[in-house]
Order: structure tokens, then C-alpha cells, then sequence
């Protein structure tokens, strides 16, 4: 009675064990498998970064509602998000706050750092574009899990920076 307990007992750690390398094994599978999908769409330059947490300068940082977002593609970038902080120039316009812009003339340059992980840098090109007046750079960190943060520097405002994530931008029909 007492070995058949034993061997019981070892087959139960065998199995136990057996899961466990199991799930770490597929989890090990799903991050490469999104570290790949990371570097593809970052050197396509196809995806969209949500911004979901925002940090100005000076005050404390925000979670954020709504649909705050930097499109990236290879021939236009789209960004949409608001703006917390000092500015130096007041808008003209009192219905152009946030940080808005959408132009085809821009700067793209990816690379990867020792971590691993993506440096971005897009500098918008054209000054005469509604609102690339004041976008002077834009720098993403992109880890290969697609968790990114989000620096802006602008001529007439002070620097803010967004958390978030990245994703596949999907196809205009």
C-alpha cells in the first residue's frame, strides 16, 4: 500500500510538473510570436498607437477616456490627442486645443536598442500643415510585448508624454 502511494504520488509531481513547463512554454510561444508581430507592423509602418494614460509636465498624470490615437503609415500620419500643460503661444482658433495633426510630409526612423525593445522618432515635415506648426517630435518606445510610451515636443508648448499600446492599423475599405 505504502509503494503504491508513492508511486501515486511521483506520477502526480511528473504530471504537475509536465503542465507547468506546458504553460510556461506556450506562454514563452505567445510573447515571441507578438514580439514578431511588433517588428513587423513597426517596419511597415502600419499601426496606430492608443493612448490610454497621459503625463504632462507639471500636475500629476491622467488616465484617459475616448479615443486618443497617432496613425502611422507609410504615406500619412494622423495624430489625435489632448493636451495638459503651459502653453507659450495661445491657438488662434479656441476650438483647436489638443495636439492635432494630419499630414503626408514626415520623417520616419526605427531602430531597435540593445533591450530590444523600438525606438521611434517621426518628425513632421511640412510647417504648413494645419498643426505641424507647433509638433517638433515625436518619440515612441516601443516594447516587442506592444506597450509603448509616447513623448511629443512641441515649438509652443511644453513636452507631454502618453502610455499606451500599439496595434495593427487595419485596412480602409
Amino acid at each position: 500500500m505504502k509503494r503504491l502511494l508513492k508511486i501515486l504520488g511521483v506520477t502526480l509531481i511528473c504530471v504537475y510538473s509536465f503542465n507547468t513547463v506546458n504553460a510556461q512554454t506556450a506562454k514563452a510561444d505567445k510573447k515571441a510570436a507578438r514580439s514578431v508581430e511588433t517588428s513587423r507592423i513597426i517596419n511597415a509602418k502600419n499601426y496606430i498607437f492608443n493612448a490610454n494614460y497621459v503625463l504632462p509636465l507639471h500636475g500629476g498624470g491622467k488616465q484617459l477616456s475616448g479615443e486618443y490615437s497617432v496613425s502611422v503609415s507609410k504615406n500619412k500620419l494622423v495624430i489625435y490627442l489632448p493636451y495638459f500643460g503651459r502653453a507659450y503661444i495661445a491657438p488662434m482658433d479656441a476650438s483647436d486645443g489638443g495636439i492635432k495633426l494630419n499630414t503626408i510630409h514626415f520623417d520616419y526612423k526605427a531602430e531597435r536598442n540593445k533591450k530590444g525593445n523600438w525606438d521611434v522618432v517621426i518628425k513632421p515635415k511640412d510647417r504648413e500643415t494645419s498643426g505641424s506648426k507647433d509638433v517638433q517630435l515625436l518619440r515612441l518606445s516601443i516594447s516587442a510585448d506592444g506597450y509603448a510610451s509616447l513623448q511629443v515636443t512641441s515649438l509652443n508648448r511644453e513636452s507631454i508624454s502618453f502610455n499606451g499600446t500599439i496595434e495593427e492599423q487595419k485596412k480602409e475599405k
